[in-house]
Formats: structure tokens, sequence, C-alpha cells
């Protein structure tokens, strides 16, 4: 694995390898790798001749500077975890590398970024729009693979690539959970051990409230969701919301020609928690 920190050598590394024919599948990340990560860098490595995955902490994606710094770091673990992939490139750069000048960048994605995690977290998604921009740009990937844990995340970045007319094909990668059903996070790592036995219960309602997708109204399961945590003081729910699967917004009626999910994110402890279903 060959692993680079400056722009100018990742760049005119993999411009030699394209002029060889091969083709790039790109996984960015913020480090702190679990086996959803993997997942995704196994498909990568299985689709293109060519593995490559960006370890970079971004900085202007956390509306909570107390986030940033709390963000699990072990480059070290990483890197074994990386060769156990057989990853071909890793770009490590530090923040003077990518942001050298104040960023100044404003995208516009329209309702996409002012539900849910947008509505949560001002800024965020201007901020993953910047980074993976310039990540694409540097990479140049033929795909780029991304969870649907991150589900708003992954709609904000087919926004990007239409809006900017990228050329790479975004595709989207399943959630990976552990085997108690809780989706994999970097964050689970900051649980307590009785946090950690408390998490899967997200999934398990999630789970509740599909199954009475079948005979209750997109009111009532909302309902029915916020009232499962009610009893529950360990969790602090701050949206479970039933959305479109195209642009994220609210649905107050099930129909079965709308793609529908429902999202939620909750606050076990001081630890912040997402997850998402399918509903239709």
């Amino acid at each position: 694995m060959k692993t680079f920190s400056k722009i100018t050598d990742t760049r005119d590394y993999l411009q030699t390898k394209r002029d060889q024919g091969l083709t790039v599948g790109f996984v960015p990340t913020m480090g702190a790798l679990h086996e959803g990560h993997l997942e995704l860098m196994r498909r990568a490595k299985n689709e293109n001749d060519l593995l490559v995955v960006s370890i970079f902490v971004n900085p202007i994606q956390f509306n909570n500077p107390e986030d940033l710094l709390k963000y699990p770091r072990d480059v070290e673990t990483d890197k074994k975890l990386l060769e156990s992939v057989n990853c071909d490139i890793l770009f490590l750069p530090e923040v003077e590398e990518m942001y050298p000048e104040e960023v100044t960048k404003k995208y516009e994605f329209g309702n996409l970024e002012n539900v849910m995690e947008g509505a949560s977290r001002p800024g965020h998604f201007n901020g993953v729009g910047v980074v993976v921009s310039k990540l694409f740009d540097i990479c140049i990937p033929n795909r780029a693979y991304f969870g649907e844990k991150d589900y708003q995340q992954l709609a904000i970045i087919k926004k990007l690539v239409s809006m900017e007319s990228i050329p790479v094909e975004v595709v989207p990668c399943s959630i990976v959970r552990e085997n108690d059903g809780l989706a994999m996070s970097s964050r689970n790592e900051r649980l307590t051990k009785e946090e950690r036995k408390s998490a899967p219960y997200i999934f398990e309602v999630l789970q509740e409230a599909k199954e009475n997708s079948e005979f209750l109204c997109a009111n009532r399961i909302k309902q029915f969701v916020i009232n499962q945590f009610s009893d529950r003081e360990e969790f602090d729910v701050e949206y479970f919301e039933l959305a479109d699967d195209v642009d994220l917004q609210p649905i107050t009626s099930l129909k079965k020609d709308i793609g529908t999910l429902g999202f939620i994110a909750v606050n076990l402890g001081k630890v912040r928690l997402i997850d998402n279903i399918r509903i239709i």
C-alpha cells in the first residue's frame, strides 16, 4: 500500500495509473475504520483495478467543536485494516494541505439540506460538499462508495455530482450492522458498556415501525416511535422522520408508489447516533 500526504503526489501517481487504463474505486473516510468501511472497500476493490482510500477528519463539517475534538483517531490501526483489504493507495493529508486558505465555497443543495441532519447541524453538508468535491478532484475516481447509514449525506453527494457535472459513479452500499442490529459507526467506540448494551434498541424500534406501517398511518408511526423511547431515560430522541427516498422531504401519507424511509437521530449519553430503515 502506497501512502501519500500531498495532493500533487497523489494526483500525479493516480494519473500514471489511469494512463495505463486502470480504473479507480474510491472510499473517502475520516478514519476510525470498522467493518462497515471495510465492506465498502471490498466492493470497491472487487469492481475496480485500484482501491484508493482517504483518511481525513474534515474540520469544516463539524458544527460542534467538541465533536471534532472527540472524534476517534488511530491511524496505525487504520493502516493495518487497510492492508487487510489490500488497499492500493492511502491519501492521508493534513488540514493545512487540504485547506491552505480559508474556505469560502457555499453550495446550495435546496430543500435536501434543510431537513433532519441539515436542520440539526447547520453548515454540515456544505462542509461535506466542499471536502468530497476536493477529494474527487484529487483522486478522479471512476466510482466512489458511500454507506446508506448516512443516507442524507449520500443524497447530498449525488446532488453535488449532478450540480457540478463530476464524472464519477456514486455507488450506494447497504448498512452494515453488528450482530445485535446496531448500525456500525465510528461513534460507537465512545459508548460506555451500559450504553452499548442499550444501543441496539434503536434498530429494534425502527423494525417495529416498519412492521406497523402495514396498518398505521404516517403520523401514528411517528408517534409510536417517540412513545417507544419515552420511558427509556438513557435515550434522547432528536428526531424521527418519515421521508421520501430521493429529496428526503417529510411524508404525511404512506403510498406504495413513493419510496419511503424512516430516519432517526438519538443521543445516547454523550454520543449522537443516527440510523434509518426502508419503510416502502
